[in-house]
């Protein structure tokens, strides 16, 4: 199986709260028996230290048989800064603005290096002037801009199922996005 992760991330470039609010969603995610409640080396970045995969998990995605038991990653890491989360194979960095629908996308990207440090949340389409978060763009690809991001190491191919990731949205209090990367 090739590697590869499920990130699921707000669309809110700064979240409030956001560590208050990861650790409400890490309590739900335990009880529910998706993920386990004491961290591991299950992780792939930083310490690599992540909740594991939990039997639960079966019953949040389209392809139990899919999910990385026995794999030594397989965990859930949470991030806690000001990331850009996009696909790492074939991104089209394409974008559109939701007002007047013109492609926008090499300006929204050149844009990032003053979104990434936290200079501004916003963006502006150079051809309307529509401002928004920069997640109120339409992205061909689905992509993140947040101080908040799930990471499930291998959960990717089994698929989230729409209700889980609706319950997950609620919980959040925001729309999300979900981002899929092959490593």
């Amino acid at each position: 199986m090739r590697e590869q992760q499920a990130i699921i991330v707000p669309k809110i470039s700064s979240f409030p709260a956001h560590e208050a609010r990861a650790r409400a969603i890490v309590r739900w995610l335990v009880q529910q028996n998706v993920i386990e409640a004491q961290l591991s080396t299950c992780g792939r970045t930083f310490n690599k230290m992540a909740h594991g995969v939990a039997p639960g998990a079966r019953q949040v995605v389209e392809q139990p048989q899919l999910l990385p038991f026995g794999q030594p990653v397989n965990g859930l890491e949470i991030v806690y800064k000001r990331c850009i989360y996009t696909p790492l194979h074939d991104f089209h960095e394409e974008a559109g603005c939701p007002q007047c629908r013109q492609e926008v996308g090499v300006e929204l990207f050149d844009r990032l290096e003053e979104w990434m440090p936290g200079h501004s949340d916003t963006f502006s389409c150079p051809q309307c002037g529509h401002e928004d978060d920069i997640n109120g763009f339409l992205f061909l690809q689905p992509c993140g801009f947040s101080n908040l991001g799930f990471i499930f190491n291998n959960w990717a191919e089994a698929v989230f199922k729409q209700d889980f990731l609706d319950e997950f949205a609620a919980r959040l209090g925001y729309p999300l996005s979900v981002v899929e990367v092959r490593l």
